[in-house]
């Protein structure tokens, strides 16, 4: 699969993390989680059907593919790691949760794997 864009992995993850919360994942719920609105995520679900990622047809609950569970579970993951070491290191919880969001985006595999052996996960 090809490189996916950072507004698509937010958005596959917050599919993941809605789907862990309510067991169902809405274009509602996204939208509120992600601070966007109604047509945007109706887009953003479009594009993320193209790839496969997810099923939707027109007013249903989402629902996520393999592959897109995959690619969702990956990059939660990756976030988790990276809020978890920004922890340890003594940046406040709301601080973390910010960089992390953007650091998740940008850093390499053996980063990545580094940060797994350091922590221990």
């Amino acid at each position: 699969m090809k490189e996916l864009s950072k507004s698509i992995e937010d958005y596959i993850e917050a599919i993941y993390m809605i789907e862990q919360e309510k067991g169902e994942i809405k274009s509602v719920d996204i939208a509120a989680k992600l601070g966007v609105s109604k047509p945007a995520v109706n887009k953003a679900m479009n594009e993320l059907n193209k790839l496969n990622l997810i099923e939707k047809s027109n007013y249903s609950n989402i629902i996520m593919t393999e592959s897109g569970r995959n690619l969702a579970k990956k990059v939660y993951d990756k976030h988790i790691l990276i809020y978890n070491f920004l922890l340890k290191i003594g940046v406040s919880k709301e601080i973390a949760e910010i960089d992390c969001c953007k650091i998740e985006h940008v850093i390499s595999q053996e980063t990545t794997d580094c940060l797994k052996k350091y922590l221990n996960t």
